[in-house]
């Protein structure tokens, strides 16, 4: 568009800023409106690509606001494209209306649900990762970037990674526009000092008065001829652009004008054209290439032989790429111990070094999953607790997510409890509709994989450090919402529930109790959450009383997940016992530990004997 046109479209966008945002009665106007000129230039300006009618046609360039608190400007772009009416504009904000807060999924040119700052460059990884390894397409990922952001430590981590990886198909626009909710940035209008940041990780900066229009155009003009890097466009730009009485003064972010501010800053607009409507170039064709897949056999365990779930993981996500081509696996530089790296050795187009940044890794994996690849994400379970604000945001993008957690608990030893995950079954469970799943040998494990590949949605799989026999046949399936009865009679007088590393001390000390009379049942709890509600409740009524084993803390974990399934059975009255994780983690051999916590075979037997005195 030309100039002249560009300035008509950004009084409309700055007109509907206000408008909606004072209809709303909130908003953050006077962010949106200091990067108008920007994403004016971008979408209109002749480097952005996108068909407007098909917003899921792989081609199109990809945008995302990491600074998701702009929305009023994010819509009101998609307005001056014409994908969004005047009316819809007016329910901005409103209860059942696609144009929330901050954008989500249910807005059909939302690529990612933001809004919790930090985030969007880490998504645009995974994005153009894709585009570059995957599926050798064209398109181009664009982020806009807040200043105030900049503080992140995970907006870094993907500073880092892109040009590790030579994303020249990823440019960053960073609106420095000086002022955040309560203060000023750290570095203000020193556009300079951002420069000589991105520059020192590798980046090309371009630096630029974000409010004119010719060096915006320039500065996509030369993104677009990138070669080997990713470029990051830095724009020093005024808050609240346009509106004089708003324009670089504290107080204002996120308030919307009352209606007499929002009647005299329209004055000071002028005439706005409300019919105006910018043209879009549309995409570059082209096609998704296919990765290549093999084929392999389903590894035979044994029963007896003793192997860590841990271990199935990598193979069992190698096999699986022939029924589920979309697969692809991250790692936080620990895959040598989760055996991502049995995976890579395989499929090394197919795997990506995420080194210690849990943060970034969960961001790219939205990324790709948007995109529509299925992510396996591992690294030791404490480890995830780092980046639980991805992981639940993930959750707003729809994101289809598997993550594996190794190293669970305190039987993995002398490392001591910096390393064991203890909280990460509680942490999963809280995601709405998530899956929770806890292998306890090779074979479920290795089934279990091949059931949250299938899911569509967030699945999180717990592994452990320590070899545990394999206790079922290759033949066994274990659908996500089962359990498995491992032993039953019509004499039980307790039920023991249990998963992962426990489940191995609730059958020896069942094993033990027999010796004495004592029937115990034991049931294998592979699906924490969905739970199987059906045999726990079979259980509960037909057994004295319930004891839940688990290595992890009380508070979330499986006990909890057993008791809220027993409360909501009303009519069923049954005492149950948790044993848990509850002192304070200490290094020492896992037999010690196991005993120390009280979730150890004999602990387990000298609970129930109490039970079964009282």
């Amino acid at each position: 568009m030309k100039k002249i046109d560009l300035e008509k479209i950004a009084k409309l966008l700055r007109y509907y800023i206000i408008q909606s945002t004072t209809k709303a009665g909130s908003g953050h106007p006077t962010s949106s409106l200091s990067a108008v000129e920007l994403m004016a230039g971008l979408m209109f300006g002749g480097q952005f690509r996108f068909d407007v009618k098909k917003p899921k046609n792989p081609n199109n360039d990809r945008l995302i606001f990491s600074k998701g608190h702009a929305s009023p400007l994010f819509y009101s772009l998609w307005l001056a494209a014409g994908a969004v009416t005047p009316k819809q504009m007016m329910t901005y904000r409103k209860f059942g209306s696609p144009l929330e807060g901050h954008p989500v999924m249910s807005f059909p040119y939302t690529e990612a649900a933001t809004g919790s700052l930090g985030q969007g460059l880490s998504i645009g990884v995974g994005m153009a990762i894709n585009a570059k390894y995957l599926d050798k397409l064209s398109y181009k990922t664009y982020v806009l970037l807040g200043d105030s952001e900049m503080a992140e430590g995970s907006v870094w981590e993907a500073i880092q990674l892109s040009v590790h990886y030579k994303l020249d198909n990823l440019v960053a626009i960073l609106d420095v526009n000086r002022l955040g909710q309560s203060t000023a940035t750290m570095s203000g209008h020193n556009v300079l000092a951002y420069q000589k940041k991105f520059s020192a990780f590798g980046w090309q900066t371009i630096v630029i008065d974000g409010h004119d229009f010719a060096a915006v155009t320039h500065a996509y003009q030369q993104a677009s001829q990138a070669k080997g890097r990713p470029v990051v466009i830095i724009a020093k730009t005024i808050k609240g652009k346009g509106v004089s009485f708003l324009e670089n003064k504290l107080g204002w972010h996120g308030k919307a004008l009352k209606p007499d501010e929002a009647k005299k800053a329209l004055i000071e607009l002028g005439q706005v054209d409300l019919k105006i409507r910018g043209q879009v170039l549309p995409p570059r064709a082209g096609k998704a290439k296919s990765l290549k897949v093999k084929f392999f056999k389903p590894v035979v365990y044994k029963l007896g032989d003793k192997v860590a779930t841990r271990k199935a993981y990598g193979y069992s996500l190698a096999r699986l790429v022939k029924r589920f081509p979309q697969i692809v696996a991250l790692d936080g530089e620990v895959s040598n111990s989760t055996y991502a790296e049995d995976f890579a050795a395989v499929y090394p187009e197919r795997y990506f070094e995420m080194f210690i940044a849990e943060q970034n890794m969960v961001g790219t994996a939205v990324g790709l999953a948007n995109r529509g690849k299925i992510p396996f994400v591992s690294t030791f379970a404490a480890f995830f607790s780092r980046a639980f604000d991805q992981i639940r945001m993930s959750r707003y993008s729809n994101a289809n997510i598997k993550f594996v957690g190794s190293h669970a608990g305190v039987s993995i030893g002398e490392d001591g409890p910096s390393q064991m995950g203890l909280e990460e079954i509680a942490m999963f469970r809280t995601l709405l509709d998530s899956v929770v799943l806890y292998p306890s040998d090779a074979v479920s494990a290795d089934k279990l994989f091949e059931q949250a590949a299938r899911h569509q949605g967030i699945v999180y799989i717990q592994t452990t450090r320590a070899a545990t026999p394999v206790i079922y046949k290759n033949s066994e399936s274990f659908p996500i919402g089962g359990s498995k009865v491992l032993r039953q009679s019509n004499k039980d007088e307790v039920t023991v529930i249990s998963a992962g590393i426990t489940l191995s001390e609730a059958l020896k000390a069942a094993a033990e109790l027999g010796k004495e009379k004592i029937n115990t049942r034991v049931i294998d709890l592979y699906s924490v959450k969905p739970i199987d509600v059906a045999t726990i409740k079979k259980a509960a009524k037909e057994t004295k009383a319930i004891i839940v084993v688990e290595d992890g803390y009380h508070e979330g974990g499986l006990g909890e997940a057993v008791l809220y399934c027993l409360a909501e059975l009303a009519k069923v009255r049954v005492p149950v016992r948790v044993l848990a994780v509850r002192k304070m983690p200490k290094s020492g051999q896992p037999e010690q530990l196991l005993n120390y916590e009280g979730i150890s075979a004999a602990a387990i037997i000298r609970e129930i004997k109490k039970l079964i005195k009282k």
